[in-house]
């Protein structure tokens, strides 16, 4: 009798795990197996425009003067309001922001495209991702914004010319532009925030030369209905509010 029992026993233990796993267990090891498929990206691969290698270089050069031309333009609006002082006016202290938000917009995602087009190095470390989307956020917002308010001004000069220089006054200029970055800041901390704590999956390919919020969110392997409720609301209300 013991050595019947003894022979159950030495029964191999993969067989006996076969036979008696126990039914709770089974949506534990699944979850497990699912967070074994999500991966902590480290980086993300930016495919950008979709253009034939030997057109690599004319389409860089292309990119590259219009980039150098809208810079060297803004720069110059800048620098010429600042020097002329019959230029100190509402319309030219808006246009002089306005300049300044166009520069950096094109400077959050052209340098970068260009040189994955010249070295063909098409990585972006995480959270180079995730500053680049912050800041195109940011700086698009703002002009958003200012193109709100240089409407207004021009709204005031047309229809309350002899009124204008009491209602355009500098300290609501301030207000005005001082609202524009503290409201696109918000708004680029909020997409940001909600963007960090989602997870991403093996899949790390951005079929764009930049970091896009949409295509960022298309990566996740997290619930994105918080995500996009909010790019809906506040949509809305980044239309309505300059209109």
């Amino acid at each position: 009798m013991y050595w019947k029992k003894s022979r159950m026993l030495c029964l191999p233990v993969e067989g006996l795990r076969t036979l008696t796993f126990p039914s709770h267990s089974i949506p534990s090891r699944k979850r497990n197996m699912r967070k074994g498929n999500q991966s902590s990206v480290s980086e993300f691969i930016l495919l950008g425009l979709p253009i034939q290698p030997e057109q690599q270089g004319i389409f860089f050069t292309l990119f590259l003067t219009m980039y150098l031309t809208a810079v060297l333009g803004n720069l110059l609006i800048i620098l010429l309001i600042r020097l002329d002082s019959r230029l100190h006016t509402p319309m030219y202290f808006f246009l002089c922001h306005l300049a300044f938000s166009d520069i950096s917009l094109s400077s959050v995602t052209i340098p970068k495209m260009l040189s994955n087009m010249q070295t063909q190095h098409l990585s972006i470390p995480y959270e180079g991702c995730i500053s680049q989307m912050y800041f195109f956020v940011l700086f698009l917002s703002v002009d958003t914004y200012l193109l709100g308010v240089m409407a207004y001004d021009r709204y005031v000069a047309i229809c309350h010319p002899l009124h204008y220089i009491v209602i355009m006054r500098e300290e609501l200029c301030d207000l005005l532009v001082a609202g524009s970055w503290f409201l696109s800041c918000m708004r680029a901390l909020l997409h940001t925030l909600l963007l960090s704590r989602l997870s991403f999956c093996a899949d790390n390919t951005i079929p764009h030369f930049f970091c896009d919020l949409n295509e960022l969110l298309k990566l996740t392997c997290s619930d994105t209905t918080l995500n996009e409720l909010v790019i809906f609301t506040e949509g809305g209300v980044l239309t309505l509010l300059p209109l």
